[in-house]
Order: C-alpha cells, then sequence, then structure tokens
C-alpha cells in the first residue's frame, strides 16, 4: 500500500549571490529540515531540486525550485502532478516583509499577499486553498530599494539570530504539519503579537494579504546561515 505523501516547498532564487538572503528564507529552512530528518536536497526533479524522507509512516519530499522566485509556481505545479497529490498535502514555506522579523504565521490558505513566488503558485494550480509558513523579515526601513531589501542578507549578529530561531521554529512546524496536521502545527508554532481589542491581527487567514500590494518583481531573473 503507498504511504501518504506530503510535498513541501521552501521558496528561493537558485544561485550562490541569493544564499541566505532575506528571501531565500524558504530554501535555508528546508536545508534545516533536510538535516533533522536525514536527507539531502540534491536530485534533480521537475525544475526543482528535492530529497526524500519519512516522518512518522509518512512519506516526506521536500524541494526548492529552480526556476526562479517568480516561477515558482511552475515547478510546483510540475511536482504534485509528478507525485499526483492534492493541494492539501503541499506545505509552502517563504518569507514576508509584511510580517515582524523572526515572526511565524501559518495559515491552510490565503491570497499571496505581496509575495511573487505564492501569486506564481497559487496561478498555476488555479487554487490557494495549500497550506503555508510565512516567515517575517520586516519591511524595508526606507533607505533601501524594495528589491536591494529582500535580496540583501541580514547585517546584525542579532537579526542573524532571531532568523535561525524563526527558520529552526519553522522546520519544527513543517513536521508537526505532517505528523499532526496544520490545525496542530498552527497552535504550536504561530507567533502572536499584542493587538487592539477589534483590531484584526495582522497575517490572519481573513486577512491574509491578498488586498496588499504587490511585492517588486525580486528575483524576477529567475555570514551563514544553514
Amino acid at each position: 500500500m503507498a504511504l501518504p505523501t506530503y510535498l513541501i516547498v521552501g521558496l528561493g532564487n537558485p544561485g550562490c549571490q541569493y544564499e541566505h538572503t532575506r528571501h531565500n528564507a524558504g530554501f535555508d529552512v528546508l536545508t534545516l529540515l533536510a538535516g533533522k530528518l536525514g536527507t539531502a536536497v540534491s536530485r534533480a526533479r521537475r525544475r526543482s531540486l528535492i530529497g526524500e524522507a519519512r516522518v512518522d509512516g509518512n512519506r516526506v519530499i521536500l524541494a526548492r525550485p529552480q526556476t526562479y522566485m517568480n516561477l515558482s509556481g511552475e515547478a510546483v505545479a510540475g511536482l504534485l502532478r509528478w507525485y499526483r497529490l492534492q493541494p492539501e498535502r503541499l506545505l509552502v514555506i517563504y518569507d514576508d516583509i509584511d510580517l515582524p522579523p523572526g515572526t511565524l504565521r501559518i495559515r491552510r490558505q490565503g491570497g499571496p499577499g505581496t509575495h511573487n513566488g505564492m501569486r506564481s503558485i497559487i496561478d498555476c494550480l488555479g487554487v490557494d486553498s495549500f497550506p503555508r509558513i510565512r516567515i517575517g523579515v520586516g519591511q524595508n526601513p526606507g533607505r533601501y530599494d524594495l528589491a536591494d531589501w529582500v535580496l540583501g542578507r541580514y547585517q546584525s549578529e542579532e537579526e542573524r539570530q532571531a532568523a535561525l530561531a524563526a527558520y529552526g521554529q519553522a522546520a519544527e512546524a513543517a513536521v508537526v504539519f505532517v505528523r499532526e496536521g496544520i490545525a496542530s502545527a498552527m497552535n504550536r508554532f504561530n507567533s502572536h503579537k499584542p493587538h487592539r481589542k477589534g483590531q484584526r491581527e495582522e497575517g490572519s487567514e481573513e486577512n491574509d494579504g491578498g488586498d496588499r500590494e504587490e511585492r517588486n518583481n525580486a528575483g524576477s531573473e529567475g555570514g551563514d546561515l544553514p
């Protein structure tokens, strides 16, 4: 009997010039997750690099699209077809400038927000009903072009440590998603910030960012964290 299969995708841009940038948070989480599961993400398949592991009797495919960020959907759609998976078995991990640095938001569905990689995935799949982990990298402080900000690396040791802690939490949350489901991952790992009574929480499912301004085309061409 075939094992239940999950596809976990970390978004980023291929190439050494993009390594450990804010926009490659998904790639860095996948590196941590692969190490945790004892596998390597190194085999080519459907315009991605993949690795395979087992988690409590489940087959887990880890994938890094090699299409550059803005075409991520082409790789993800191809992998879902290859493994004959429904979108609810997909988990996408990516950076989000609309969340404070080091913050996680885990959701079972929603719009792309300001993220062009997610926009590509939703466009290619035709649905937005798939789980995702958003990792806050913070807003452009104003002295950078937005593309320079997301394609830049963390500047201080404090920033690096906050990012690394968030990446570790995201990797743990991905394992909980496979073992226990998205609701359990949300309950255990979502970061909650104080907000005024009656104010909608930033990044809630009802306000998942679908109507926010689209991010500049960072990664359209397509220190060390993990």
